[in-house]
């Protein structure tokens, strides 16, 4: 099974070579977006570029304020509680007693950390889960909850570098593998447009051959775009605001 390799796989922490990978490698890499950024990536690059403050990164509490000032030489503010407050490790329990398997919780989690497929029930797999929330409010049925797994400590206390290097790696993965899911889903729909052409006179209810040339000239730009649009997300492109 795919995901249990993870559990026998060393994960070394990231080479820190350049201001952002410096900032990047100290974020807690719980990719909650607590912090207003899409993920932890894109606030270490606002960071670097001087557009972001260090102190909006919950997870990583005081501790984690204390390692940016450290690195980037800036004041070490008190946590904005506009991206919210320094707490407990937390992880999310499903009941699977009330679980419809929509799947929508599996779309949104960062790590691949809920195992599940459509109209089966859902589980969390507690040491792959960050506790970032991102899972909560996608739930129609509000059968996901959070439990404290880690007592009264908080912050860097409540996590270790281990676990943040666990998470970025699996995030990474994770993007990788939906990457690669929408370039397959991309190329299947390319298939079956190239071939609505070639039967377009059979299926279509007109007659018209200059109707059906223009169907047929509609149809061929749109894979023209897609191919392009496809040839961007390709995943040899760089991600805007990361570093290779």
């Amino acid at each position: 099974m795919r995901l249990a390799r993870w559990d026998n796989r060393r994960v070394n922490s990231p080479a820190k070579n350049t201001l952002f990978d410096r900032i990047h490698a100290a974020l807690p890499q719980t990719q909650c977006t607590r912090c207003g950024y899409p993920d932890c990536a894109a606030y270490a690059q606002s960071i670097t570029s001087g557009n972001a403050a260090i102190n909006q990164c919950p997870p990583g509490g005081a501790e984690g304020v204390q390692r940016l000032a450290a690195i980037t030489g800036l004041p070490a503010l008190p946590l904005n509680p506009a991206n919210g407050a320094e707490g407990p490790r937390a992880v999310a329990i499903i009941d699977e007693t009330w679980c419809i398997g929509c799947t929508l919780c599996l779309k949104v989690c960062p790590t691949d950390a809920i195992l599940g497929s459509n109209k089966t029930m859902h589980t969390v797999i507690e040491s792959y889960c960050t506790g970032c929330e991102l899972c909560l409010p996608v739930c129609p049925v509000d059968c996901i909850s959070l439990e404290n797994v880690i007592g009264e400590n908080t912050g860097w206390a409540a996590w270790s570098q281990e676990l943040a290097d666990l998470a970025r790696a699996r995030y990474a993965f994770h993007g990788t593998k939906a990457r690669r899911e929408k370039i397959e889903n991309d190329e299947s729909l390319e298939i079956r447009a190239i071939e609505k052409p070639a039967n377009l006179p059979a299926q279509s209810l007109h007659t018209d051959p200059a109707l059906l040339e223009k169907k047929h000239a509609v149809i061929e730009a749109a894979l023209a775009r897609a191919r392009a649009q496809r040839a961007a997300q390709s995943p040899d492109t760089p991600t805007p605001g990361k570093t290779r």
